[in-house]
């Protein structure tokens, strides 16, 4: 097959140059008139160097056709057989400002223009900046950790931005590290073990320095285990976001809903709902985990675990529900404006 398709290669050039040379543009030009003129000239940039593909187009001021011209590879260009009088050339090439130049011809003339220096065109040029959907990510991250509720209290698993991105497991894990690092986390965790002692709850621990700093311990590794746990490694393990979407549109009836079903479905790092396996079982293991340093008179086992996770779970929906129809109002530094109803 090689041999004929070369064949049809060389007829088709030889039927193209046949072509060419019938073209009415490529025919020789007339023999000059002495009445006539000419114009040459060359085309450089500001350094000097020679500008080759330039576009050059030569009017009169008698009226007659206007004649093109391109810059050769010395930079130069010529016009023959020109009608004397005023002309006027316009010079164009790529990345460089339109230039122009006059004169006048007399008959018979051999006119040569000075060299004619192009400057680099002054272009706008609009660069757009797309960043990957981590580093948007990134900084929808940033943005949640400025959120809080009053001014004070963390509110940074909600996201206000009406398109959100997943998060990478690098994030997630960031979120809860900020999360539980918090000084403001501490002061909760702080006061939640200072009723536990004034209600002698896992009285195991006893009272005084001891049982506050005992209860205080217990409490915070609760907090840390549920959190990295159920908001960071699950999350990670089975691609889904452990962050709040806040709806903020539609009826009453349908956003209380769906702040509810918020607590059991969660969505996918693929933006898809589906059963919020983190949460469900971040609660049952961090329950799990408790048993191992609380008072042996209050570890209950299995059943204890299991009752913890169901409270757990209606804790979320109840905390879905101040979310969606409180916190927004409370919260400083959100970004999203758009989405408050």
């Amino acid at each position: 097959m090689a041999l004929p398709f070369k064949s049809a290669l060389i007829l088709f050039a030889l039927v193209t140059l046949g072509w060419t040379a019938l073209c009415p543009g490529q025919t020789p030009p007339p023999t000059p008139d002495p009445a006539y003129g000419s114009i040459s000239g060359t085309i450089v940039d500001q350094s000097g160097a020679v500008v080759a593909g330039a576009r050059v187009t030569l009017a009169g001021e008698v009226p007659s056709p206007t004649q093109e011209a391109l810059s050769g590879d010395n930079g130069q260009f010529s016009f023959a057989n020109v009608v004397p009088g005023a002309f006027h050339l316009t010079i164009t090439s790529a990345g460089f400002a339109t230039q122009t130049s006059s004169g006048i011809l007399g008959p018979g003339e051999v006119h040569f223009v000075p060299p004619i220096a192009l400057t680099v065109a002054a272009n706008v040029t609009d660069v757009q900046v797309h960043l990957s959907r981590t580093e948007v990510a990134e900084e929808q991250v940033k943005d949640e950790e400025k959120q809080r509720v009053l001014g004070v209290i963390p509110n940074f698993y909600v996201t206000y931005d009406p398109h959100p991105v997943s998060l990478t497991p690098r994030q997630k894990f960031e979120l809860a590290w900020k999360t539980t690092v918090d000084p403001v986390t501490f002061a909760i965790v702080g006061g939640i073990a200072g009723v536990q002692q004034a209600q002698n709850a896992f009285s195991g621990y006893g009272q005084g320095a001891q049982g506050y700093a005992q209860r205080f311990a217990s409490t915070y590794g609760n907090l840390v285990t549920g959190t990295f746990i159920g908001s960071a490694i699950l999350p990670s393990l089975l691609k889904q976001d452990p962050r709040y979407f806040y709806k903020g549109t539609g009826s009453k009836r349908s956003r209380i809903l769906y702040a509810i079903a918020n607590s059991v479905i969660c969505k996918g790092d693929n933006g898809r709902w589906q059963t919020n396996y983190s949460n469900i079982l971040g609660s049952l293991a961090a329950g799990a985990i408790s048993n191992l340093y609380y008072p042996p008179q209050n570890r209950n086992g299995a059943a204890l675990t299991f009752e913890n996770a169901a409270i757990g779970i209606g804790a979320t929906a109840a905390a879905n529900l101040v979310e969606e129809f409180l916190m927004r109002k409370l919260t400083t530094n959100t970004h999203h404006d758009s989405a408050k109803p």
